[in-house]
């Protein structure tokens, strides 16, 4: 992932980010997971490493509050964010995504992106959730393409709750085995893109079929 390819240090360091904020760790990692996709900065930011530390942290007490208040807090924060893009897509039109190139809209991403709607149409925004770069793209996209409110927001609120509720669980759950904490977040890429391959499947599979009844 991108977060992964830059320095680990100050604030791209999420465990350090998280506990240096002592009581405000929660506020923290709400405003920064807002912020991938509301404010279309998502890979200058720690993303997926960030919620695993959060639950890591959470079981070790340096976030203060309890798991029940952190994973609904960041699943309305990514919600919260996804609708801002989406609305930033919808007003500024097409025009946002024809930039030249730049840093933070880049052919690359934009193609990327599209991509992603072109083979998995309204459900691009839930399986974007698990993809960086990507899902900073995917709410603009989906405000640019004019994809129905309604739609939208069901898929955004899904992919929201799904990302943040396993991700977080994952870092809570591990924290509790000595050792692999730290293996799985070294591995966290890895492990992200297993849990988008299997979501992907049935989706492809559906696909498949539908294209064979037609075909027939």
């Amino acid at each position: 992932m991108i977060h992964s390819m830059l320095p680990v240090a100050g604030f791209l360091d999420p465990q350090a980010l998280i506990s240096g904020a002592g009581a405000w760790g929660l506020v923290v990692i709400c405003a920064i997971v807002f912020a991938e996709t509301g404010l279309l900065i998502g890979f200058f930011l720690p993303g997926d490493t960030l919620l695993f530390f959060a639950g890591v942290l959470t079981l070790s007490g340096a976030v203060n509050q309890p798991l029940w208040m952190v994973i609904p807090a960041v699943v309305l924060s990514a919600a919260a964010g996804d609708q801002v893009g989406y609305v930033i897509g919808r007003r500024t039109g097409p025009p946002i995504f024809e930039r030249r190139e730049s840093g933070l809209f880049s052919r690359r991403s934009v193609q990327r992106t599209q991509a992603f709607f072109d083979r998995f149409g309204p459900a691009a925004v839930l399986v974007a959730r698990f993809v960086p770069v990507v899902r900073t793209f995917a709410p603009v996209a989906a405000g640019v393409g004019k994809m129905r409110r309604g739609l939208f927001t069901l898929f955004n609120v899904v992919g929201a709750s799904v990302w943040a509720t396993g991700v977080i669980m994952l870092g809570y759950g591990l924290a509790h085995i000595p050792g692999v904490s730290e293996f799985a977040a070294r591995y966290i890429d890895v492990v992200l893109v297993g849990i988008v391959v299997l979501s992907v499947i049935p989706v492809l599979v559906r696909t498949a079929i539908i294209r064979r009844r037609r075909v027939a």
